[in-house]
């Protein structure tokens, strides 16, 4: 929006007969410069100190307002972009309570003005500053009950209520009087966009990243440079997570509308909401873009991100001539620097898993045979004896991998699917894996200084169907570490489900935490003491 447009905005509702209003000059503007000086102007005209009326009476009654009971919490859904449902504008935004519509201004030639007259709904919410207003009388409504309503609108979270998350099993009742479990919420699935869901829903139940993004003032003073989007990640990542573990909603899940706009517009449409993508290739990206808009670097633990998954590995390379050469020139070639083996050390947030092929023929009955693999199979890939072989267009280079680092949660992205010119080819092995204590110590380089190299397994990202877009979903395991529970969650669908069951899916991406000290990532020792002394099991 141009200068112009934004002077003809303020404009037209400074027209609406205000006592007292500064006039302002397109060369006044201008000389301001700053968009943000802009932005900060149009805001002091939408202000609850614009609409003053000299024929009001001077009778307070912010508290007593008498349409108070006209309200229906029912409707009410600010998951979705707070726009003007007339003219589409995100400035000076208020929302109806009473039939949950978002109108802009407030003035006697507004939308919302209009819409009180026009309805007959009285009770309106300023979107940005948390206040209620009564329209068309235009009085500050101040009433203590209707604080649930911002506290839905903006939850907060205080250091000692997120230092409970982790050991909390306690239920929550939404307004519709359904019970859900705070951090294990239904996100809506718009079209197709299941494969951002589980993602969403994994990393909101990972405790580091959620501790960090539950409080806005961890990341709200961080600056980027202007015109960078990016940092519109961190705000709607906030923004969901907070929702997601929200103990007051007024239903039972969330619409991640607001984060999947923001990852549409800050991919540059790479990831759709109306097609079907990779859930890997998100995951990745969006890390990587976390990372970036905290202001993160190359050095370790500059931000959440890497201090949360950013793990360390030796790379050992050697060239090897092309087999189709004569046995003289290899032997030359072997000899030259370039095909020495050499070493390097890489950061990684995620290690590749690789699936043998799956076999071609059935069995006696007839049966595609569905083979099966240990874990501890694939991860041989990372004990730096075993070398992988990568084609290159005239050498093939043999590598081997030995894992230096290990970060407090481990992500195993298990490649199953490989395109080829026409189609995208599934392969179906099911991967046989303990649920906990995994032990990496034999994947780990002498020399590294690595002492717990203990994980348990925390969430799991599984495929059914077809591998092509759009013809199979994605739905993801994950444990509430509160209750020590294993949740099936697919889209708004959440049920508990057994560990055994877990494995007998076709998991796709893993997400593996450290223990420390031999103890479970979850549980403190103070728990585990409270839990002994209650007569409760735990296994560690």
């Amino acid at each position: 929006m141009d200068i112009k447009s934004i002077k003809n905005e303020v404009d037209s509702e400074e027209n609406s007969e205000p006592a007292k209003k500064r006039k302002i000059s397109d060369s006044e503007i201008k000389q301001e410069a700053p968009e943000q000086k802009i932005l900060a102007l149009v805001e002091e005209y939408s202000s609850e100190e614009e609409y003053r009326y000299d024929d009001e009476p001077k009778i307070d009654r912010s508290r007593s307002c008498p349409y108070l009971d006209t309200i229906k919490r029912s409707v009410l859904d600010f998951d979705f972009e707070k726009l003007c449902s007339v003219s589409l504008s995100h400035l000076n935004v208020y929302a109806c309570l009473v039939c949950g519509k978002y109108f802009q201004g407030r003035g006697k030639k507004s939308h919302a003005y209009t819409h009180s007259v026009e309805i007959n709904h009285h009770v309106f919410l300023n979107l940005r500053t948390l206040k209620f207003y009564c329209l068309p009388d235009n009085y500050e409504i101040l009433d203590s009950s209707l604080e649930d309503i911002t506290y839905v609108l903006n939850p907060t979270f205080k250091k000692n209520h997120i230092a409970e998350l982790s050991t909390s099993s306690k239920l929550s009742r939404a307004y519709d009087s359904t019970t859900y479990l705070p951090g294990i919420v239904g996100l809506n699935n718009i079209k197709a966009n299941d494969y951002c869901n589980v993602v969403l829903q994994a990393l909101s139940n990972i405790p580091p990243l959620r501790d960090y993004f539950l409080r806005e003032e961890n990341y709200s003073h961080i600056k980027r440079p202007p015109g960078d989007i990016m940092i519109l990640l961190t705000q709607r990542f906030g923004e969901l997570i907070r929702k997601l573990w929200n103990p007051r909603n007024f239903k039972a899940h969330v619409s991640p509308h607001e984060m999947l706009q923001s990852i549409v517009l800050c991919s540059r449409k790479r990831f759709q909401i109306t097609v079907q993508g990779d859930p890997l290739e998100l995951l990745a990206w969006f890390l990587n873009s976390l990372h970036v808009a905290l202001n993160g670097t190359k050095k370790k633990s500059s931000s959440i991100i890497t201090e949360t998954f950013q793990g360390e590995m030796k790379i050992y390379s050697r060239k090897v001539p092309n087999p189709e050469l004569p046995e003289e020139e290899k032997v030359k070639l072997l000899d030259l620097p370039e095909y020495q083996e050499t070493m390097q050390k890489s950061p990684f947030l995620y290690l590749t898993l690789d699936l043998l092929a799956a076999p071609l023929y059935k069995d006696e009955q007839e049966q595609n045979i569905i083979p099966q693999v240990p874990l501890f199979n694939l991860l041989a890939k990372f004990n730096g004896l075993t070398e992988k072989e990568y084609k290159g267009k005239r050498d093939f280079t043999m590598k081997k991998f030995e894992l230096t680092r290990l970060p407090p949660f481990l992500i195993f992205y298990i490649k199953r699917f490989t395109k080829n010119l026409f189609f995208i080819e599934k392969n179906p092995t099911i991967v046989n894996f303990p649920v906990k204590n995994i032990d990496l110590a034999e994947f780990v380089a002498a020399d590294a200084d690595i002492k717990d190299t203990c994980y348990d397994l925390v969430a799991n990202i599984v495929h059914d169907g077809d591998p092509n877009i759009g013809k199979g979903t994605y739905r993801v395991y994950i444990l509430h570490q509160g209750s020590n529970q294993w949740y099936e969650m697919q889209d708004l669908h959440v049920s508990d489900i057994l560990p055994q069951m877990i494995t007998l899916s076709e998991a796709y991406i893993q997400i593996w935490a450290q223990r420390k000290g031999g103890k479970e990532y979850a549980f403190s020792n103070e728990m585990q003491a409270k839990a002994k002394s209650d007569g409760v099991k735990m296994e560690i």
